[in-house]
């Protein structure tokens, strides 16, 4: 058989598969969703995988608290020591641990500079920011945002000689 015509059944069956399987989703006036003519109530929840469509569920940012008075300035320095590869910079603004730990994964995996260990974090001037601080004794957390992380994560800092520092680790359970 010809592949111009495999590739066109195959193309011919995916669409009607596709048509077979859709159906409208409209809201109505009163609050639910017709499908296929049937009302059917609107509740917001994730459709279970095993019973349900597969359904994209997008979280809903945390609203700004603060915009982190006291992490931010550490979280500029990062970004500004990443955008001029300074090394020593860099290595002022991590905590002592996450800088042993740094160096244990960077000798595992040949990397040479810390600037380049930490490239996947795209950190620049353009889009470097912390909010939501919650500082508890010596340790805090924020949400941070990057190029690399542009719906921002949640991580840990610490206060040691009386200063703040960055860590690699994250807050157990947090989902971002």
């Amino acid at each position: 058989m010809n592949k111009k015509l495999i590739y066109f059944f195959g193309i011919l069956i995916l669409a009607s598969f596709i048509a077979a399987c859709g159906g409208t989703t409209e809201p109505s006036a009163n609050g639910t969703n017709a499908v296929n003519g049937v009302n059917a109530p609107n509740t917001n929840a994730p459709v279970n995988k095993v019973n349900g469509p597969l359904t994209t569920v997008t979280a809903t940012p945390a609203a700004t608290t603060n915009n982190a008075p006291t992490l931010s300035p550490v979280y500029k320095a990062y970004c500004a020591a990443w955008v001029k590869n300074d090394e020593a910079a860099l290595r002022k603004i991590y905590s002592t641990d996450t800088i042993k730990e740094f160096e244990k994964q960077m000798k595992e995996e040949n990397v040479k500079t810390l600037v380049k260990f930490l490239s996947d974090d795209q950190a620049s001037n353009e889009l470097c920011e912390a909010r939501n601080e919650t500082i508890t004794g010596d340790s805090a957390t924020a949400e941070v945002r990057t190029k690399g992380y542009p719906n921002g994560i949640v991580i840990i800092f610490v206060k040691e000689g009386g200063e703040w520092k960055m860590t690699n680790r994250r807050p157990e359970g947090s989902l971002k």
